[in-house]
């Protein structure tokens, strides 16, 4: 019997958002560590585990690619946890529910590359960036790729998207970067997810290929610019 898919070609989605709930878990117990080990809420990042884990850009050039990924689930305060998270538990849930969890996986994973690019490529080499944002435009640009296919009203998500971008600019100690980065990424691995291959019978296999070349194509980036620092 054909099984039924949805526009992103999941054959199960809804229930509990389940992978959202996990990274708000993963999140949070990081900065936890952040906290205990430092020995402060607000000066979390004098942890040594935050200075092993923050995004400097020579410090990945030297080696330590492990950075690109650990990043992400850091955070300066208790002020910048809650902002991220929040959003996460809003949007995440919204763009797992459609997408499904596997799907989720490789936005937030692409997006989250695709953050970490725009950091070394044009960030302060020597400065240390961290936070789950990144990935967070980027499933700001998953929803607003998934409410034009579905032909959903997108006016609030654009208004959001276009606050954050301002603030991004104009708010110091942001990262402008990361932000630009994930979201244009993940609106690029939306996108391929839910137009590429519509109505094939190997749309799975396209949507693989698609989710492994922009995850190439951030790699790509990161490795340029480790040679340019």
């Amino acid at each position: 019997m054909p099984r039924w898919r949805n526009v992103a070609g999941a054959s199960r989605t809804g229930g509990r958002p389940v992978i959202m709930q996990g990274l708000v878990v993963a999140n949070v117990a990081v900065f936890v560590l952040t906290v205990v080990t430092a020995g402060s809420l607000n000066g979390n990042s004098g942890s040594a585990l935050f200075a092993e884990g923050a995004l400097v850009p020579a410090l990945v050039a030297s080696g330590e690619y492990w950075r690109i990924v650990t990043s992400g689930f850091l955070h300066i305060g208790p002020l910048h946890l809650v902002a991220n998270m929040f959003a996460l538990w809003v949007i995440g849930r919204e763009v797992e529910t459609v997408l499904g969890r596997a799907r989720f996986v490789a936005v937030y994973g692409v997006s989250l590359l695709g953050g970490a690019a725009a950091v070394m490529l044009f960030s302060d080499p020597a400065g240390a960036t961290a936070g789950a944002s990144g990935a967070v435009f980027g499933l700001m640009g998953a929803l607003f790729v998934l409410l034009r296919r579905l032909r959903l009203p997108a006016g609030q998500v654009i208004g959001v998207i276009a606050l954050n971008v301002v603030i991004s600019f104009t708010v110091p100690q942001i990262s402008w970067q990361g932000h630009l980065g994930g979201l244009v990424f993940g609106a690029a691995v939306t996108a391929a997810l839910l137009y590429l291959g519509a109505g094939s019978a190997h749309r799975r296999q396209i949507q693989i290929v698609a989710v492994t070349a922009a995850a190439v194509a951030a790699l790509a980036l990161i490795g340029a610019a480790v040679t340019l620092i």
